[in-house]
């Protein structure tokens, strides 16, 4: 059994017998956030990308637990020097832990650190991931516009759950995640990346009512629920 919380913005945790993980926890700040980051535990982060609303808590959160984190190459690179325990991926690879399988995926989008004396870090390409737990692939698109490598993506490994930006404006809007749907053909989608700011505001209701096929959407508020 997969218990998911959608904790807002983009940060999911999902928690099974072997593992407690979580994806772009970013909470301080975050108006949406369902917790605070000094109540968030878990074994392992992975954070698709270096925008600060995907980096988010990591790092305190990484140092106060001892997670492992799981990023792309360069942006581990980064969270190591920040001083993160890390395990660096890439692109198209995919690696077994003892508590399930991870494989980065490409995301059309941005990664990079601003940091407050204004210099840009470079942190590589943002990604998506694939998480494999308890036989279940459960697909996190990160940042990302939409993209025909998602049908490749539905085809080779058969989403049971696929999280999906809706935001519009950095991401895709509904009418685009609704097409990566169908491109995904995933059992379950729950949209994301949406309603944080103003820029990013949107009724998921919208984005429902354009998914059509087999695929059962599920609108989680923050703090909400999944079990799979």
């Amino acid at each position: 059994m997969i218990e998911i919380t959608y904790l807002g913005h983009s940060a999911v945790f999902f928690k099974t017998d072997a593992v407690r993980l979580v994806v772009d926890p970013f909470l301080e700040g975050n108006p949406q956030a369902a917790l605070s980051p000094s109540t968030l535990d878990v074994d392992v982060i992975v954070v698709t990308h270096g925008h600060s609303d995907h980096i988010g808590d990591t790092v305190p959160i990484a140092k106060r637990t001892g997670a492992l984190v799981i990023a792309p190459f360069e942006l581990a690179h980064y969270l190591e020097k920040k001083g993160c325990r890390v395990h660096p991926m890439h692109i198209g690879g995919r690696r077994e832990f003892g508590w399930g399988k991870i494989k980065l995926t490409a995301a059309l989008h941005g990664s990079a650190v601003i940091e407050e004396n204004g210099q840009i870090v470079y942190t590589g390409n943002p990604c998506g991931v694939i998480l494999t737990l308890e036989g279940k692939n459960l697909y996190h698109a990160g940042d990302t516009g939409l993209t025909y490598e998602m049908e490749l993506i539905g085809r080779m490994h058969p989403i049971d759950v696929a999280f999906l930006p809706i935001g519009d404006n950095y991401t895709m809007g509904p009418a685009d995640a609704a097409e990566a749907v169908r491109l995904l053909n995933p059992r379950c989608v729950v949209p994301i990346h949406y309603n944080t700011w103003e820029v990013i505001e949107q009724n998921p209701e919208s984005f429902s009512n354009q998914v059509t096929g087999n695929t059962r959407v599920e609108i989680l508020k923050p703090g909400g629920k999944l079990t799979i």
